[in-house]
């Protein structure tokens, strides 16, 4: 329970200072050679409440996916954005990431009020109408967070699981575009595809190559 209640101890505390819709958003895909980058919003439902959302790294795959179906049909709102791997090239991937999360965010419906952004005080998404606040290591602090981080994430992995069955060369069901050494290997047999990012050239890759 003490974990439970550090989760939502922020959200609580800002729903008493008078905000209603507070909304916790991430990313996902940042540091992929290949597919897109995944950013949600989610407002969650403080009267619906959702037992053992976590960070979606910690939450295993099946768990992920219960925990989606029940976040989607029980949340006030949520919003889920992907940016292409040429849209990545084009802008960078920080830009990306940034764009990916502010889409999102935008586009939930009612808009929230406030939004909590994984990252630090710094981190701020670009040219919002609300506020937001950056939280440190917020995908394990934050429920809406967390479960912003979870949505991104089984978003990401179907579109990875869709990839592979177009394209089963790289392995994109196993390591859904991650820089792993069978990742790696098949880049040097086959060269890139339509889902790599070519701004993404890791140096052990050109050493196999």
């Amino acid at each position: 329970m003490v974990k439970i209640r550090a989760y939502r101890t922020l959200e609580n505390a800002l729903r008493r200072m008078g905000f209603v819709y507070v909304a916790g958003c991430d990313e996902v895909g940042r540091g992929c050679l290949a597919g897109p980058v995944v950013a949600a919003a989610v407002v969650l439902d403080p009267d619906r409440y959702i037992p053992r959302i976590g960070d979606s790294k910690t939450v295993t795959a099946l768990e992920r996916e219960r925990l989606y179906v029940h976040i989607t049909r029980h949340a006030v709102c949520w919003s889920v954005v992907a940016v292409d791997p040429t849209e990545i090239d084009r802008i960078n991937i920080h830009q990306a990431g940034l764009r990916a999360m502010q889409r999102a965010i935008l586009s939930c419906a009612p808009l929230p009020d406030l939004v909590l952004v994984d990252g630090g005080k710094a981190f701020r998404v670009p040219d919002l109408p609300m506020a937001q606040r950056g939280v440190v290591h917020g995908d394990a602090r934050c429920t809406a967070i967390a479960a912003a981080s979870i949505v991104a994430k089984v978003t990401r992995d179907r579109s990875m699981l869709e990839l592979h069955s177009h394209d089963p060369r790289y392995g994109f069901d196993r390591h859904k575009g991650y820089a792993t050494r069978e990742h790696l290997d098949a880049v040097a047999r086959h060269g890139y595809s339509d889902a790599h990012r070519r701004s993404f050239r890791p140096p052990t890759l050109f050493d196999r190559i």
